[in-house]
């Protein structure tokens, strides 16, 4: 069993994580400036409370703690939810606090949250990307602060891996936009819509690709990453998304309406096809992720395109014969 240095443990994403390789039988460590509610947290893991940005405090918990392995969540989680200056001093602050303590105490396996925001898509001045799906070899291109801290953060944990060569094993992830088991079932999500809304208006997902992916799933891909990083090249970044979009018709109808220009470039997103490509989280690690909107949303959605389902039917993501209410 591996002891887990978890940031971030009480957010919306770090309370899936927690849970998550907790199930898994690691000894989980949450730390955060809120605690999770003692009625909530899982059995297997334990919490400080405690400001990541106070000097020495990350040191002091892990020399303390002596985990096998960290992964660093804690960030002010939503663009433009503070100032611009406060967000980037915030976000790259704590990742090189977290980094930094992880490595001068010796922890053998360090990992990083990035954001799939780091590429650029919403700029007010136009974007579009050389080529769709989008992956790891797509140039970022951030253009606000909290894309920009992202981004910083990945080069941090590659910074750290050219220092240290193999001594120490990093990696940096990108979750796509992260839906938490209670948002399933109507709690509303970052933005601040329901997930049902979401799908209802296509509007409200297209901003961000319509990408998104199941907290829990985001736990199993951690969980796997860990277990690999010592087989995998170092330093390295993955999107770690659900196996199609957030949306009820194909995107390759839906960019040219939201996405200036894109038409060429996503006319081969038919079906259920995402906008984000997990192939290399696939082919380094074999992570799948296994939960979608037709498979957890409750009660079941029921404007789901006929000609997507036929198309999960034909790649086997929903049994021959059935309906979606049938499989959510």
């Amino acid at each position: 069993m591996s002891t887990i240095f978890v940031t971030g443990g009480s957010g919306r994403l770090g309370r899936s994580v927690v849970a998550g390789l907790a199930a898994a039988g690691h000894g989980v460590i949450s730390v955060d400036r809120d605690a999770i509610p003692a009625d909530q947290l899982p059995a297997g893991a334990t919490q400080r409370t405690a400001d990541l940005l106070a000097p020495g405090e990350a040191a002091r918990l892990i020399q303390e703690t002596t985990p096998d392995a960290v992964i660093h969540l804690a960030a002010i989680a939503v663009p433009f939810s503070a100032p611009e200056d406060v967000i980037f001093s915030t976000n790259t602050r704590l990742a090189y606090a977290v980094i930094s303590a992880a490595t001068d105490a010796g922890v053998p396996k360090i990992v990083t949250a990035s954001s799939p925001t780091a590429l650029g898509y919403g700029s007010p001045a136009g974007w579009l990307p050389p080529s769709f799906p989008l992956d790891e070899q797509t140039p970022p291109k951030p253009w606000n602060a909290y894309a920009l801290s992202k981004l910083i953060a990945e080069q941090t944990v590659q910074m750290f891996a050219a220092a240290q060569g193999d001594r120490i094993r990093y990696a940096a992830f990108r979750p796509c936009y992260v839906i938490s088991p209670e948002e399933w079932e109507g709690a509303p999500t970052q933005q601040g819509h329901t997930v049902r809304e979401r799908l209802d208006d296509p509007a409200l997902s297209a901003p961000a690709l319509f990408n998104y992916v199941d907290a829990r799933d985001v736990a199993e891909f951690l969980d796997v990453l860990l277990a690999k990083m010592d087989t995998i090249p170092n330093g390295q970044t993955f999107f770690v998304g659900a196996k199609d979009a957030l949306a009820t018709a194909p995107l390759a109808e839906l960019f040219p309406r939201f996405l200036p220009g894109s038409g060429p470039l996503t006319e081969h997103l038919t079906g259920t096809s995402p906008a984000f490509s997990v192939d290399k989280a696939r082919e380094l690690l074999g992570w799948e992720p296994k939960r979608s909107w037709r498979t957890e949303l409750t009660p079941a959605y029921e404007g789901e395109d006929t000609a997507l389902l036929n198309d999960e039917t034909h790649r086997g993501l929903v049994p021959a014969g059935a309906t979606s209410k049938e499989t959510a």
